[in-house]
């Protein structure tokens, strides 16, 4: 059971650094239950304010159901008690709502509402979406903003207001209008985080929007590197960020851009060079090629910490 209540959860989320651990495989693109432990153990030893188990970088969209919980259920004996896991739910609605009770069953501490599955909605139809995942559950809910779920400012404003349980908005689209609207509007009722694939690349901007924190993919296999360019970010030390952003974020997002889907493969890849294979990743994802994978090797070899 969780140890969070909805309100002390979006507090702790939003006063550190978030991260989407990446799901471990094997050769036979079966779960590595005991190589993702062991990640999970290595991460939490961090000061995080959350991890999302089981969430895009985990590759939430090639897991099946009882695969999602087995790696929920995880991460969450494996965390310290005091760093809150998240559960993904996605889908169809009724999906949707059986996987917010499948994240209870595995005593996660939040979820992290994924957009429906393929089908176009007004914002009627996504508002009952997350209603009925609200209702479904205790735990707080993130909604994530991207793709076939962009979320506007109105339909966030009735959201709060008719889900206490609903805690947090993450932005995975960047549209500035949309965020200040919704962050004005809002205020501190919600956690804001920013979702963008690399969401470094926008995270100081984003500060200035309300947005507090944002989800790490590179703190899976740059922890250290990631926290002190969050800890730059918090502190507005532009120069510190900036440079940060030249000598690797930037290269390592245009090895990201090679390839639809290189977000997840390049996180992969990371733990690769670092020493920490976590395995390949599932199709349709495909993993980077060798000559990428020793050009990012060497990128993350000239990595020092941000300083001031």
């Amino acid at each position: 059971m969780t140890s969070y209540t909805p309100a002390e959860l979006r507090g702790r989320l939003g006063s550190g650094l978030l991260s989407f651990p990446v799901t471990h495989f094997k050769d036979d693109l079966s779960f590595d239950e005991d190589a993702y432990r062991e990640h999970i153990v290595r991460l939490a030893k961090y000061d995080v304010g959350g991890l999302f188990a089981a969430g895009g970088t985990g590759e939430f969209f090639s897991l099946t159901a009882a695969e999602v919980e087995r790696v929920v259920s995880a991460a969450v004996d494996s965390a310290p008690d005091d760093t809150p896991i998240l559960a993904p739910a996605g889908y169809g609605t009724r999906t949707a709502v059986e996987f917010a009770a499948a994240a209870e069953r595995a005593g996660a501490d939040g979820i992290l509402l994924f957009p429906p599955y393929l089908t176009e909605a007004g914002q009627e139809g996504l508002a009952r979406h997350v209603e009925a995942v609200c209702r479904a559950t205790s735990l707080g809910v993130v909604i994530y903003s991207r793709a076939n779920a962009v979320y506007g400012a109105d339909t966030v404003a009735r959201l709060a207001e008719s889900c206490p349980n609903l805690i947090g908005y993450k932005d995975g689209v960047g549209d500035i209008d949309t965020m200040t609207r919704v962050y004005t509007r809002l205020g501190d009722r919600l956690t804001y985080i920013g979702g963008l694939p690399t969401a470094e690349t926008f995270a100081l901007p984003y500060l200035e929007l309300g947005v507090t924190t944002y989800s790490s993919a590179i703190f899976n296999f740059l922890p250290g590197f990631a926290l002190d360019f969050y800890t730059a970010v918090r502190e507005r030390r532009h120069d510190a960020v900036v440079r940060s952003l030249t000598d690797f974020v930037l290269p390592y997002t245009e090895i990201r851009n090679r390839q639809a889907g290189y977000a997840v493969s390049i996180v992969k890849a990371g733990l690769t060079a670092t020493g920490h294979a976590a395995g390949p990743v599932r199709p349709p994802l495909t993993d980077l090629t060798a000559a990428e994978l020793a050009e990012l090797t060497a990128l993350i070899g000239k990595v020092s910490p941000v300083t001031a």
